[in-house]
């Protein structure tokens, strides 16, 4: 059955493609998770030179309401700056933010076939023997983000500014509004932790750098050998400390019920290759303060995702499920970190 996107979506494209004819779009079909975006695979299928031509494409588009509110120019930019640099990423193709083409703002991208996303993989044959290599490839990616230099990659010009001493005040700040905005209920360990960081601020970061955002376990194409060939969802991309990206990959909730970080790797195995691949070193306490943060910000998207939910604006079932399954989770996660559980 086709498709109801696919001859909008056809007509799209030909239209970008001047020297394509015959321009053709068949098997969309929607990939689940992604709650930020609506996210579809599909080929796009064109004659050009005499030749029949094909490509594997992913749509992602803006939904009726998001679990975050993100900006898809920077998601789009995100991706390109780092195109060709050791950060493994999907080429960018179109970015259209107007909705009169598919009825909401989109961007297409290649996708990069033939490799893994999804974490409950990892507890399966043949990853499971690969679980260090994985882990080293990860947190090293990490590190590359972290060395890389925003204003070379071109990403001063979409990113805010934000100076070293407020990284930490514009983070928490934001996020502790989300939770005034959207809770439906008393939280009261998230605010106990909110009160820890306010009262004990990290130190101002040796340099400012790419902040990826949701960096962890389930945002990255795997193979079975340890190698990582895709970094995704750039959508909280921003500029700010890097301990930031490394705390929130150490958020407990990210390790799967094992006792290593992300599910993959010792501690320290995982700080040490971040710092190898970054030039910097992970100070111990303000990592602490960023895995904390962390925690609180997890809190907050989870419970931002369900009063989405409750609303009306987004009944998608993506939307209920991280506050069903993660926000008791997140509560625990935030104990442990703070030395209480």
């Amino acid at each position: 059955m086709t498709h109801p996107l696919e001859p909008r979506l056809a007509a799209y494209l030909a239209g970008k493609m001047p020297q394509a004819a015959e321009v053709a779009v068949d098997q969309l079909s929607r990939i689940s998770g992604g709650a930020s975006r609506e996210t579809y695979r599909f080929r796009l299928t064109w004659s050009e030179g005499g030749e029949r031509r094909e490509r594997r494409l992913i749509l992602r588009r803006d939904p009726p309401a998001s679990l975050i509110e993100t900006e898809r120019r920077i998601e789009f930019e995100a991706y390109r700056a780092f195109r060709n640099t050791p950060v493994p990423v999907p080429e960018m193709l179109y970015l259209e933010e107007e909705s009169d083409a598919l009825e909401h703002p989109f961007f297409i991208a290649e996708e990069i076939c033939g490799f893994q996303a999804g974490p409950g993989t990892l507890w399966t044959e043949p990853y499971l023997g690969r679980h260090a290599e994985l882990g080293r490839r990860k947190w090293a990616i990490l590190g590359e983000i972290a060395k890389a230099d925003p204003q070379a990659l071109g990403l001063t010009d979409v990113l805010a500014p934000v100076a070293p001493e407020d990284c930490w005040r514009s983070q928490l700040d934001h996020w502790e509004g989300v939770l005034d905005e959207d809770e439906t209920e008393p939280l009261p360990i998230v605010r106990a932790a909110i009160r820890w960081l306010r009262a004990n601020p990290p130190p101002p970061p040796a340099r400012i750098s790419v902040v990826h955002g949701d960096y962890r376990t389930g945002n990255f194409l795997f193979d079975t050998e340890g190698g990582v060939h895709g970094i995704l969802d750039w959508e909280m991309c921003h500029l700010g400390d890097p301990l930031e990206d490394l705390g929130w990959s150490f958020n407990p909730v990210w390790s799967f019920g094992r006792d290593l970080m992300g599910g993959l790797l010792p501690r320290e195995e995982a700080v040490a290759a971040w710092e190898a691949a970054s030039g910097l070193t992970a100070d111990p306490a303000a990592l602490h303060w960023w895995e904390l943060m962390g925690c609180v910000k997890g809190q907050a998207i989870w419970i931002s995702s369900g009063k989405a939910w409750i609303d009306g604006g987004n009944r998608e079932p993506i939307m209920v499920y991280p506050p069903w399954a993660l926000q008791n989770a997140q509560d625990r996660a935030i104990l442990k970190v703070m030395g209480r559980l």
